[in-house]
């Protein structure tokens, strides 16, 4: 029943996973079929391949992210300070 209320209405999504701040995982509320964003920026079906792929981008995303918190943490020492 929800695949054919999908075909009349659409799909309703919902964000099942957080790939990046521009990459998401959707999954439809009626009938289960999993979608995530491509490099342009529209839904596709989500296939093997996607999946692999975002795992990459997620790790990638959440290196960066973990890299900026540590170089933030880091207190500069003996930096010199010029004021005009």
């Amino acid at each position: 029943m929800g695949n054919l209320n999908c075909k009349m209405f659409g799909h309703q999504l919902e964000v099942t996973r957080e790939v990046t701040y521009h990459v998401k995982e959707y999954t439809c509320k009626r009938c289960r079929k999993q979608y995530t964003t491509n490099s342009n920026g529209n839904l596709v079906e989500l296939s093997q391949k996607f999946k692999e792929i975002n795992d990459v981008l997620e790790r990638i995303h959440q290196n960066r992210a973990a890299n900026r918190i540590r170089v933030k943490a880091k207190a500069p020492e003996n930096l010199l300070v010029f004021s005009h």
